[in-house]
This record gives structure tokens, sequence and C-alpha cells, in this order.
């Protein structure tokens, strides 16, 4: 590779509200809410089903969990944008396994013992046949690595999950990843985050995250 810096910019979107209310969703497949395509659409400045606004970014790639709460959006963002579509299997959530679809006020309770271990000891998570958190992590960092490898000026739209994020944000911001709650990902999070690749050194930095919430809010001041 040429000692000049290669540059990237990848846009994360986590998914819009999904159906089936407050439950916990690894691989759980549900679609999302009308609501919940609301949220992706404003989050990402479409205008509407059929046309998209000055503000929506020229993507050269478009990536997406095959999960339908994150699939199906990003098939129509890059229906509408004349984008490509890679759908892959390593952007899924964690799977949850027995824990897949609990209420999350059942999980809590459930899950306790595990997460006060967690917040001491990573290999602690390991959902009852599920995917253990270790290999959760290694999956989401491989695929992010693989994102590196694209072209010089690339700028990638990521559509995952909020457990994702979670791998994701607190790593470059330099956060241990037990200890992410005061980073908030809530339905529809837009983050950006800036790659430069150098020879083999790869560096991140966060440009801005949870835009549309805050651009929602700033319009109602």
């Amino acid at each position: 590779m040429s000692s000049t810096a290669k540059r990237i910019l990848i846009d994360i979107l986590r998914h819009g509200e999904p159906e089936g209310g407050d439950i916990l969703r690894g691989r759980i497949d549900s679609v999302l809410t009308r609501l919940g395509w609301q949220q992706m659409r404003r989050a990402t400045a479409l205008v509407d089903v059929d046309s998209k606004s000055t503000l929506t970014p020229n993507w050269t790639h478009i990536i997406s969990s095959p999960l339908q709460r994150c699939r199906q959006f990003a098939e129509e963002i890059s229906q509408h944008t004349k984008t490509d579509l890679q759908v892959n299997d390593q952007w899924q959530e964690i799977d949850y396994g027995d824990w897949d679809g609990m209420l999350l006020s059942e999980w809590r309770k459930e899950a306790a013992d595990q997460f006060k271990e967690f917040r001491k000891d990573l290999s602690k998570l390991v959902p009852p046949n599920g995917e253990d958190y270790l290999s959760f992590k290694d999956r989401i960092l491989t695929a992010w690595q693989e994102i590196s490898e694209l072209e010089d000026g690339s700028h990638v739209l990521l559509v995952t999950h909020g457990g994702v994020m979670r791998v994701i944000l607190p790593t470059i911001l330099g956060m241990p990843l037990n200890r992410s709650s005061p980073l908030i990902i809530p339905f529809a999070c837009f983050s950006r985050v800036s790659l430069e690749v150098k020879e083999t050194t790869l560096s991140a930095s966060l440009q801005f995250h949870n835009a549309a919430e805050y651009e929602s809010r700033a319009l109602t001041i």
C-alpha cells in the first residue's frame, strides 16, 4: 500500500422501532413498525418513499444485517439512492439464545447475575444456548476491519443493531465495552465514523453521534 493515508467515512444506523413491544431482540426477526420506518427515513433525510433530500449522503456502499428490521430499510434506501447493497450475516445482533424474545423486565431479572459478572469480565456474558460475548465482539471487529479494506474515498451506510454499535463506538472511544451504559443508542441512532488507514495502521474518530435525534429536537426549539 502507498504511504498515503486512505480515508473512509462510515455512517452507522441502528434500526428503527420494531414490532413486538418491549422484548429482547437478538435473532428474533421482527419487522419495523410504521414509526420505525419514519425514524429511519428521518435519520437518513429521505423525504418520502420515492425520493431523497439534498441532505441524504451520497453513499458508495450500503451494508446491512440480514434481519428484517435492518434489511428491509436498507433495500429501500439502496433502491432510491441507486447504491449497491451488501447483506452480511456478520452484522447481525448477538444471538441471545434462550433469552431471545423475553420481556425486557423479565430478562433483566434472569440475566442480572451474568451482567454483574460481565462488568468485571467480558467472558462472563454467555447467553444460554446463544452466542458468548467474546465471540460476538470478535465477529463485529472482524467485519469492521473488512470495511477498512474498501477503496479510498468510500462512504458507507451500515444498517445494524444497538448491540453492534455498543462494540464499535466504545472501541473507537476507548471505553470499556462492559461500561458503555452512558452511551445512549436509541432506535434509528445515526452516527458517523471517519477511518484513516495508513499502511498497517487503522485509526478511527467519531464525527457525530445520534445526529437525527439532535436535529429533530433542534427543529422544535
